[in-house]
């Protein structure tokens, strides 16, 4: 049986190759995208003679920070290919200066990381070579990145170099975060801020370099690696190399789309209508066919932004949205800003943004996203709160109407706030003497409505002209200054101690709030415009209005009781009972429309 050879496998890969990043970086101002301002300064500061000592390059990762400052570092020491050039914005690329700062080699050019060597030793060991002259350019160029991680006497270490440093040194620092580095640092530097490229600038570059790439990449495709670089030359150019490895040297939509775990935006306008539209099924249903596409909920929500946001700019200038949209998804979005509010789309982006700080905290971010969508339907059905007022102005209108024809039997909290000089007026009954009120708690649901519309609007109420002479005077401005609440308590849980005009002493309840007695004082004063005083006491005091009303019923009940004809009626017709009285004097009937049915 013969043996089998061992297969052989041969790596074809180039030790050589360098990913597109480094690859492509500009030695030169003219490659440098995107930062036109930043190379015209500096032009006219080469061309005229006026170069800084420190140059301070803030921005975002991937900008050119480092790069800008090892192109000012060429331009400065560049002697031009047949060794007699000075300084220039082009530099040559081929002597031995640049070729050597382009290699990291030049023993002039010093590069520092600051985020590994932030302590005042490192800063004083790259001082202590300032005051020696170059060894081989023109300039003794020190390019520190990161340059705000320095600590505190690092940076001290440095000011005094920094202001007055030989004419042979030139600083340049890069950083990220400009805000942390002192102003003290900030004053001795000539200050240049590098701005995000913009995703058709970025989408441009790109294509230039699939092209000499030969590789073959649809417009789309790069659209959504221009657009998720954010900017950022260094991360399009990394997403654009990943997506060639990834797609086999083809560069397709659908392909980076997966790769990058985004939801079409065709997709996410669908999703949004449906979420603003009430339609929860559709939509939770489009979210679990992209998270098993493989988008990422988190991506997902972050493009419902990105389209709340477009929308809204839509609904203010039609024109927006650039030149990475395409006519289609212009239309349906138009369509869908002249159809939501403004209202809404600043609801939607309030919860969207809430929401995706939320999922970033969840343990499952699927399921933080399916609940932002699902507030999201439901707050799209609320009324907005001019529709809010709208409705309730119109609510009061009807409560209104219906108050002023309310019957007799009606009674309770509609007819106390339409009609409280006819409903609350004290009526004495013939046995007790005890003043007669009309019940509050009567369980309906116009009442509730009409209680809490006087909550939400009071309406405005003047000084009365005389401050009351009584108990029951005092419960009646309650009810007349829509004081629902307050007036439940004084009828049902409050003892009365001692009144007097100014003055009013009182036994409470077990379930009645603590403060009610700064409440009824407040409401007194403000009535009255004068002070009242009401304290506490722990006196039985007399029984609550509402048990001298059941009393005053009772008695009332009892001495119909005893009239020959109705104890005649009541011997006749075993088990009946007196449910109603009625009063064939108007005066009485008056009198005794309060008490209702008996």
């Amino acid at each position: 049986m013969a043996g089998t050879e061992p297969t052989s496998v041969s790596l074809s890969a180039d030790p050589r190759y360098r990913v597109l990043a480094r690859k492509y970086r500009p030695s030169d101002f003219d490659a440098l995208i995107g930062q036109e301002a930043l190379v015209r300064t500096l032009s006219n500061a080469f061309g005229a003679g006026r170069i800084a000592h420190a140059y301070m390059l803030a921005g975002v990762r991937g900008v050119g920070k480092t790069t800008t400052a090892r192109i000012i570092a060429r331009a400065l020491n560049c002697v031009g290919a047949d060794g007699t050039g000075g300084v220039t914005v082009s530099p040559c690329g081929v002597c031995e200066q640049c070729v050597a700062i382009a290699e990291d080699r030049h023993l002039d050019v010093i590069e520092m990381d600051a985020a590994s060597h932030t302590g005042v030793d490192n800063i004083r060991e790259l001082l202590d070579g300032v005051p020696y002259r170059p060894a081989i350019a023109r300039f003794k160029v020190y390019i520190i990145d990161e340059v705000h991680m320095l600590s505190e006497k690092a940076f001290n270490a440095l000011l005094k170099t920094l202001e007055e440093p030989p004419e042979h040194v030139k600083f340049i620092f890069a950083t990220t975060e400009v805000r942390k580095v002192p102003v003290t640092v900030l004053s001795r530097c000539q200050r240049f801020d590098l701005r995000r490229i913009e995703a058709e600038v970025l989408e441009t570059h790109l294509g230039r370099i699939v092209a000499q790439e030969k590789v073959h990449a649809t417009p789309a495709a790069l659209r959504l690696l221009a657009r998720a670089a954010d900017g950022s030359v260094r991360d399009a150019l990394s997403l654009l190399d990943q997506a060639i490895a990834h797609g086999g040297g083809v560069v397709e939509e659908e392909a980076v789309r997966g790769m990058l775990g985004l939801a079409d935006r065709a997709v996410c306008l669908d999703l949004l209508d449906d979420v603003l539209k009430g339609d929860t099924t559709a939509a939770l249903a489009i979210l679990d066919e992209q998270h098993v596409a493989g988008a990422d909920p988190i991506a997902v929500v972050e493009d419902l932004l990105q389209l709340t946001h477009w929308l809204t700019r839509l609904k203010l200038v039609p024109t927006a949205g650039g030149a990475a949209v395409s006519d289609a998804e212009r239309l349906r979005a138009t369509t869908m800003a002249k159809r939501l509010s403004m209202g809404s789309l600043a609801r939607s982006w309030q919860m969207l943004l809430k929401g995706l700080g939320e999922m970033r905290m969840a343990p499952s971010p699927l399921h933080a996203a399916e609940m932002l969508l699902i507030r999201l339907a439901f707050a799209s059905q609320l009324p907005t709160p001019a529709e809010a007022l709208e409705m309730l102005s119109a609510s009061k209108t009807g409560i209104d109407q219906q108050a002023t024809s309310a019957t007799d039997d009606a009674g309770g909290v509609i007819a106390a706030a339409a009609h409280p000089a006819a409903v609350a007026r004290p009526a004495e009954d013939d046995r007790s003497g005890r003043p007669s009120l009309p019940p509050l708690a009567r369980s309906s649901m116009p009442a509730a409505m009409a209680a809490a519309e006087a909550d939400l609007v009071p309406s405005p109420t003047k000084p009365e002209t005389t401050a009351p002479q009584s108990f029951v005077e005092v419960v009646e401005m309650a009810i007349k200054r829509n004081e629902a609440l307050l007036y439940g308590h004084l009828m049902t849980a409050v003892h009365l101690v001692h009144f007097e005009p100014g003055r009013i002493e009182l036994r409470l309840a077990e379930n009645v709030p603590p403060d009610l007695p700064q409440r009824l004082s407040r409401m007194l004063s403000e009535a009255t415009a004068s002070r009242w005083m009401v304290s506490v006491s722990r006196e039985a005091g007399e029984p609550t209005l509402q048990e001298q009303q059941q009393a005053a019923k009772a008695a009332r009940l009892d001495e119909v009781a005893t009239h020959p004809l109705v104890r005649s009626v009541l011997q006749a017709f075993p088990g009946a009972a007196i449910e109603r009285i009625r009063v064939s004097d108007p005066a009485a009937a008056a009198d005794a429309e309060g008490d209702g049915e008996v």
